[in-house]
């Protein structure tokens, strides 16, 4: 069934239903940024791979609504669909709630998924349609009936990781939680998202591509904390260690109608249940709206999660040296194409300790390619590298011990003048960031400006974020703190670690983005309070060749040659005589 005919059946669901329009985000059952395949039906219905979309059908016309870091892979994605782009963030573009106010009538019927929509969302969703006189019903999901062939939700088993990676017990944790909860005025904690299920009761999985956690709902409480999973996902000594942790196993559907029996006050994110869930509730269950506390303890990693971090750098960049000795030895005989690259990386990387996988696609973008920020290689798009120009890789692995996030953009050939300017942008901005102390108190918003400066003194932008938390051995991207242009409430603590990321992208000619992961880190005390700083934790060079040197400052400078010592001592032991000869030469003082 093509885009059109699968358009088509959707349109068939919503007249027999009533139905005028209906939105397809792209989350799960627990608001996730990369769905198990069960729920990827944004991607079913129009095509678009990308993480970020909403998907917006009426009778007789379709829109994907998307952001910067995906509008190039969408305008390709969407080829031959009758579905129209709409660029997120430009002045130009709609909004949803704009869009279907021309679209409809009033009195007309919006329909959507409750089970997959945030409640947050669509409560501020039903208030801007009923503005318009329009109606929302939340009560469908078209995709069990017009999806023959939809995956099963995931049955994997779980694993527990090891205290000696976690660094502290689930039952330690759980404590500290409802501390916590009780403070806000709760006596519970509802838990959606499963990256902070994975991490405050230690287990992890492979339900989802990449992440590796476990489709599954908690309830955290003093008087009773429940895990709600498919017993076909436990084996006896996973629910003996669970039981031993005072963790009540309950089977995964009956989260509903646990909840709806709920008396007493519980704290949750509306942003991270969906709205059926939240609807459940009872409505003389006092609800306490606030970011959940558990995701804030998980962004702050301990002694432990730092040190395993630093141990996984450590072996990621012994799989990067190889990878580009590799990479630089094959473009010039014309033997390396952009599909080759995702395979290579997970050949070195496999060869070390600890690893489990890739933290997400590898992106691996010559020249063109290279401008679209979240390119996904095929065999249809693969260019071959030719030694010329630009290569951007943004690549990862998933260890024991650490998750590990690294882009670089390579020379691998005679570059012009624009190239290394604009290279030298970016890297300026990489160190401003990277170099920063800031008061304590401060938000990721507060700082954007140091990576994006050097850009905008000469008119340029790039529109993705700066930076995002990284998790610890779990997902790539988590919360809540981030570095963007968007307000955030959230500020920066000791222990976060969080992406480094600034770029520049010249769409059909190539883009360029350098990446490390920082943590924040205690700098100094004063008469004006604390003050914190940033450890940088990856281990990889730099390619100095685009550099143009009278571009940095004599800080600048400093910095990137102290990086490189900093990465040569760290990985230099644990490379052959031709490796580290070969790491020597990349990361000579400029």
């Amino acid at each position: 069934m093509n885009i059109n005919k699968r358009l088509a059946a959707l349109r068939e669901f919503m007249g027999e239903k009533s139905l005028h329009a209906f939105i397809i985000p792209s989350t799960d059952s627990h608001l996730s940024e990369y769905p198990a395949s069960h729920w990827a039906s944004r991607e079913w219905i129009s095509g678009f791979t990308g993480s970020a979309g909403t998907v917006v059908v009426t009778r007789e016309k379709a829109g994907l609504w998307t952001d910067s870091r995906y509008f190039l892979q969408g305008a390709k994605e969407l080829e031959g669909a009758d579905i129209e782009l709409f660029k997120e963030g430009l002045p130009s573009t709609p909004s949803i709630e704009e869009w279907l106010t021309t679209e409809l009538g009033k009195g007309e019927y919006v329909g959507i998924d409750g089970t997959v929509y945030a409640a947050k969302e669509a409560m501020n969703l039903t208030h801007k349609l009923n503005m318009k006189g329009l109606h929302l019903i939340s009560d469908y999901d078209p995709f069990s009936k017009i999806w023959n062939d939809r995956p099963e939700i995931p049955t994997n088993a779980i694993f527990v990781l090891p205290e000696k990676y976690a660094g502290e017990a689930a039952h330690k944790k759980i404590a500290r939680i409802c501390d916590a909860v009780e403070k806000n005025g709760a006596e519970s904690l509802l838990v959606a998202s499963l990256d902070t299920i994975a991490w405050i009761f230690n287990i992890r999985g492979n339900d989802v591509k990449c992440n590796p956690v476990a489709v599954s709902y908690a309830y955290i409480s003093k008087e009773e904390t429940v895990l709600f999973i498919n017993p076909k996902k436990l084996t006896s000594e996973i629910s003996d260690y669970l039981k031993a942790e005072g963790v009540t196993i309950a089977e995964y559907d009956k989260v509903f109608d646990y909840v709806s029996k709920l008396k007493t006050p519980v704290c949750l994110d509306a942003n991270k249940v969906t709205f059926k869930l939240y609807n459940t509730i009872p409505d003389g269950c006092r609800i306490i709206d606030m970011p959940s506390p558990a995701d804030l303890m998980k962004s702050i990693k301990n002694d432990t999660e730092v040190q395993g971090i630093r141990n996984a750098m450590e072996r990621d960049g012994v799989a990067l040296v190889r990878f580009f000795m590799w990479l630089e030895k094959a473009v010039p005989g014309g033997n390396v194409t952009e599909i080759m690259i995702p395979e290579k990386l997970v050949e070195y990387r496999s060869q070390q300790k600890n690893f489990v996988g890739e933290s997400f696609d590898t992106i691996s973008g010559y020249g063109p390619n290279g401008a679209i920020v979240h390119y996904h290689v095929s065999n249809e798009s693969s260019l071959p590298v030719k030694p010329e120009g630009l290569l951007l890789v943004d690549s990862g692995a998933q260890y024991f011990d650490g998750t590990t996030d690294i882009t670089r953009t390579l020379a691998v050939g005679p570059l012009t003048d624009q190239m290394k300017k604009d290279y030298t942008m970016v890297l300026k901005g990489h160190i401003n960031l990277a170099t920063a102390i800031y008061p304590q108190g401060t938000r990721g918003s507060q700082l954007d400006i140091l990576a994006r400066k050097a850009l905008w003194d000469e008119g340029l932008n790039y529109l993705h974020g700066t930076g995002h938390g990284i998790g610890h051995f779990l997902n790539v991207h988590e919360g809540p703190q981030n570095i963007r242009m968007n307000e955030n409430p959230t500020t920066l603590q000791p222990g976060m670690v969080t992406s480094n990321e600034p770029g520049l992208y010249r769409a059909g000619q190539y883009g360029i983005r350098i990446e490390n992961l920082i943590r924040t880190k205690h700098e100094m005390t004063t008469e004006f309070g604390d003050f914190y700083s940033f450890e940088t934790l990856t281990l990889c060079p730099i390619d100095t060749t685009p550099i143009v040197k009278e571009m940095l400052t004599e800080k600048e400078i400093i910095w990137l040659n102290e990086y490189h010592k900093f990465v040569y001592d760290r990985l230099s032991p644990l490379l052959t005589e031709d490796e580290k000869q070969w790491l020597k030469e990349k990361t000579y003082e400029i």
